[in-house]
């Protein structure tokens, strides 16, 4: 045997042991014999350094040192799930979902692991890039740290496609969590909080080296790619599992929403029997191409369901309220707590919402207070316990002036919060939207944190986001924990963010209610920031999916001399305030006020490449069928009543063909 074959051999035998004791939690061979063979392949690959591989056994041990961790694009944005808590919520839901697809619909519900998202990406078989979850749309290039995970395969095996992500949860199993911490205690350190964070940390952590010491375990539930030949999120499932990756088993298929709670009351009961932390159970309706009809809202596929297990309370002290401002001038309430521990975490502060939310429950400064940590990150103040309520207390009235500047708040009428109308003259406000236009889902200025930001608006060099363009290495470098590399970095992000495309740009001004979505039809409807400054409220409700609130907002914010005065220096510095020639290529108006429904399977273009060649062509892609609807593009599998409802409706059906001959692509 050469030299060579017996690497192979060796990599090949490691491999099947890694996956035996890591993922099927079977070892065949003594950690010894494992550790002997390891050390045997380590000695022939360091004397014959050219039968290196990257993804060999013996690179988990990590030693790769990442200082700064390169941002990377998701080639399938990563998406939130929308929650439920009850059994209504979950009936609403399939109610939805029914209107929208044909056929009976079967449901996969799997555990909802409490870790730390992540993004593989495979291809010929090999791990080559694992990226967090991020903000969705890109994260971090964390794979040096993964590949230290011993769940993780570097190397597949048995069919899988050429090109793929898979997507999963990181984890720290309790058992490993609970001895890295008799560790630290053991060392005079402070024991870590919780599994979640901890497995989150350890991610980002520079050496993987020490990365490779923490027993994270890597769990999967999601392939994504082309052409893979899978119909079902459970044999997405069963698949991930052949090829060598740790899927949980305890997944079942549901016929109906009560075998959904028949699973969901089990495993709230038998949770803590898990190693893992779990929060909740997922939901997702099974057959891909009815998750392909549903589609997506602009946050979460309609095609899942997180339903969340009853959240922790307990109950403390209340010390004090104090009133944040943020970028729009909102004033948000937030309870000063006795500090507790809840979930896993220690809970200083809860949100109170607004005005009305104190006056429904009667909270008072020195109430007992119950505290819950649902579905959302900030806790929050369910009730008081009246019984401990002391006999000095007194209402508490909510303030009628800014506590950063001192100006009246107003209360426009039906809404719940108060304002700071001094848009241009408080500074949090100033702060929260410079912090906003550098944010990743605006401008993505790399090398520009919110603290320097603050930084600059306190030191007087920035008073809005135009004067970002100004700004010198000189001027930046006498700030707090600002070397020279920092300072290049800094003047370098802002001026690469003049190639930002238009619709983020938008987006960055921060106008109330201008969220990426409505941000991208208002961009897409007038193409110049000009277009949209000249609109009027008339103007602007009839673009498609525009409501007053967001039209009066947009007319506000052009109705302001400063604010257009700071969109005339963007432009000046070469900001990019309409779409560019390359974006209009291949756009028209062909299908300008049409609403369209696309139906079933499509050979020569993707379900969302038809969907693009709508909106391109100015159309509007509707999951429903209505009276509204123009016609339909159908595909093969197209459901019987969708069909039926369009002819009972009188819609026209298209071919795929015949709506590429529309427009004008044959």
């Amino acid at each position: 045997m050469s030299i060579e074959q017996k690497i192979n051999q060796l990599r090949d035998e490691l491999r099947a042991h890694n996956y035996n004791y890591y993922v099927l939690d079977a070892p065949t061979i003594s950690d010894y014999e494992f550790d002997i063979k390891l050390k045997e392949l380590q000695a022939l690959e360091d004397e014959h350094p050219e039968f290196y591989d990257a993804n060999s056994p013996t690179q988990r041990v990590g030693g790769e040192v990442t200082k700064n961790f390169e941002t990377v694009v998701h080639e399938n944005r990563m998406y939130s799930l929308d929650n439920s808590y009850s059994k209504e919520d979950l009936q609403d839901w399939e109610t939805r979902i029914k209107k929208l697809v044909d056929g009976a619909i079967q449901y996969t519900c799997e555990l909802k692991y409490d870790g730390a998202s992540m993004s593989l990406t495979y291809e010929n078989g090999m791990l080559v890039r694992a990226v967090t979850r991020g903000d969705g749309f890109q994260g971090d290039n964390v794979t040096a740290n993964v590949k230290t995970i011993k769940s993780v395969p570097l190397q597949l095996k048995g069919d899988y496609p050429p090109k793929f992500e898979i997507r999963g949860e990181i984890v720290l199993p309790f058992e490993g969590f609970n001895k890295m911490n008799e560790e630290r205690i053991a060392n005079g350190e402070e024991a870590y909080r919780n599994p979640r964070n901890t497995a989150s940390g350890s991610l980002k952590l520079q050496n993987s080296a020490e990365v490779a010491k923490r027993p994270l375990e890597c769990l999967l539930y999601s392939i994504k790619g082309e052409n893979l030949g899978i119909t079902t999120q459970f044999e997405n499932l069963e698949k991930a599992r052949a090829w060598g990756f740790k899927v949980p088993d305890v997944a079942k298929l549901a016929n109906s929403i009560e075998d959904v709670l028949e699973f969901v009351a089990y495993w709230d009961e038998h949770r803590h029997d898990l190693p893992y932390e779990t929060d909740g159970v997922v939901v997702k309706v099974n057959d891909l191409q009815q998750q392909e009809e549903l589609g997506y809202t602009a946050k979460a596929p309609r095609w899942a369901m997180a339903y969340k297990f009853k959240a922790e309370q307990v109950s403390t002290r209340l010390n004090s309220i104090s009133y944040q401002v943020g970028r729009t001038g909102a004033i948000t309430p937030v309870a000063n707590l006795e500090p507790v521990d809840l979930a896993g975490t220690t809970v200083k502060r809860a949100s109170l919402h607004n005005a009305d939310q104190i006056e429904k429950l009667d909270v008072r400064i020195g109430d007992t207070v119950y505290v819950e940590k649902g579905g959302e990150i900030i806790p929050k103040i369910l009730g008081v316990d009246l019984s401990k309520r002391p006999q000095t207390s007194e209402p508490t009235i909510y303030i009628e002036h800014c506590p950063e500047c001192g100006t009246t708040l107003i209360r426009k009428e039906g809404e719940a919060q108060h304002y700071c109308p001094n848009y241009n003259g408080c500074n949090p406000q100033i702060i929260g939207r410079i912090q906003h236009y550098i944010s990743r889902k605006a401008m993505d200025i790399e090398g520009l944190g919110g603290e320097t930001v603050a930084l600059l608006v306190n030191e007087g060099l920035i008073k809005n986001y135009s004067d970002l363009y100004e700004l010198t290495k000189e001027q930046v470098i006498p700030l707090e924990r600002m070397a020279e590399k920092s300072a290049d970095n800094l003047i370098e992000g802002i001026a690469q963010s003049v190639n930002i495309p238009f619709e983020r740009v938008l987006y960055a001004l921060g106008i109330r209610y201008v969220g990426e979505t409505v941000a991208k039809k208002l961009a897409k409807h007038y193409k110049s920031i000009d277009a949209i400054s000249n609109a009027t409220e008339e103007d602007l409700v009839n673009v498609d999916e525009i409501g007053t609130k967001i039209a009066e907002s947009v007319a506000d914010f052009f109705s302001s001399e400063e604010n257009n005065g700071i969109v005339e220096r963007l432009k000046q510095f070469g900001v990019q305030l309409e779409i560019s020639a390359e974006q209009l290529e291949g756009q028209t108006n062909i299908l300008e006020g049409q609403s369209i429904v696309v139906s079933g399977v499509f050979e020569s273009v993707s379900r969302n490449e038809l969907k693009k060649l709508i909106e391109d062509n100015g159309g509007k892609v509707s999951s429903s069928i209505s009276s509204k609807t123009s016609f339909i593009v159908a595909g093969d599998n197209m459901g019987p009543s969708k069909k039926q409802k369009a002819e009972n409706l009188n819609i026209d059906i298209v071919s795929e063909y015949q709506f590429l001959q529309k427009i004008k692509l044959f």
